[in-house]
């Protein structure tokens, strides 16, 4: 794993970053129903700050081929002034493919059914995940149908962070349908098949192209194109040149969110090898990147 000195910083900006104390809250259960294994899986842990109301929540999945991993609270996400719910889900081979996407979907619903009683803002949930748990997030953000089973809709989502997801299907179901892992396949279970114009906002993130897994970079760049070919303008791709596959959830790599009065916004800081850093589109604190003005219309 090749370390350099490069991050990226993703800001988004929502009301206030005074928030100091913060409690953890573990293994809430958001299913109550199913087979022992369901009910073993599928709990939660929520980090919330006790000091302030109307903060925004990340959702975030765990990487590990969704056959492996287990819940947590990213480090880069604490003491940042939001909620972060950290998710456990089934995993296979005890459970299949559609068990997993919809233990994402419930965990998500459950999020917008129970963030505003610890002060969070239902208007403000952002779903994210590195590698397996990145092709979740993308998943039940397309694909209506696993949001829509809980009565919510998914592009009430603040918007999908997918870190180093699958856009097409994933291996693990190719490989159980006795597909080498080299022969991509795009079909009901990939983000890409469903692609379109009023998705939530996409910030697709990935490393270096020449270090990331077999063809990570590839699919994501088509993903991103075929979005815009559809009409949805806020979809943006990210390359981290330097890190592999892994690194980029690393200490060398994180995302904040802060508060602001009107705008969602991201916040891009890159250092070179040599330490120099280079900031697009910024002009200070309270500016935002250009790109993002306009990413979310509720706000």
């Amino acid at each position: 794993m090749k370390k350099l000195p490069l991050f990226i910083l993703l800001l988004l900006f929502v009301y206030t970053l005074t928030a100091q104390n913060y409690t953890l809250i573990k293994n809430i259960p958001y299913r109550t129903e199913g087979n022992e294994y369901a009910l073993e899986r599928c709990n939660l842990d929520l980090y919330y700050p006790t000091d302030s109301v109307g903060f925004a929540t990340v959702v975030w999945f765990h990487g590990g081929g969704l056959s492996m991993g287990n819940k947590e609270i990213p480090e880069q996400l604490m003491n940042s002034g939001l909620a972060v719910v950290g998710v456990n889900y089934r995993l296979l081979p005890r459970a299949e493919l559609v068990d997993c996407i919809d233990d994402a979907a419930a965990v998500v619903a459950w999020t917008f059914r129970e963030i505003e009683k610890y002060g969070g803002d239902i208007h403000k949930i952002f779903v994210a995940g590195h590698s397996a748990g990145g092709y979740l997030t993308s998943m039940i953000g397309l694909d209506k149908k696993w949001l829509t089973a809980y009565g919510m809709d998914p592009d009430s989502i603040a918007a999908l962070i997918p870190f180093s997801g699958h856009a097409i299907s994933h291996f693990a179901y190719r490989e159980s349908l006795g597909m080498k892992v080299t022969q991509p396949s795009i079909d009901a279970f990939a983000p890409i098949y469903y692609v379109r114009p009023d998705a939530p906002p996409l910030v697709i993130v990935f490393g270096d192209r020449d270090l990331e897994m077999l063809g990570r970079y590839e699919e994501n760049a088509y993903f991103w194109r075929m979005m815009q070919v559809v009409g949805h303008s806020a979809t943006y791709l990210y390359e981290l040149g330097g890190y592999d596959h892994g690194a980029i959830e690393s200490d060398n790599f994180r995302f904040v969110f802060c508060q602001n009065t009107n705008n969602f916004c991201i916040r891009r800081y890159f250092y070179g090898q040599t330490g120099h850093c280079f900031l697009q589109g910024i002009s200070g604190l309270s500016s935002c990147f250009r790109l993002c003005t306009q990413i979310h219309k509720n706000w």
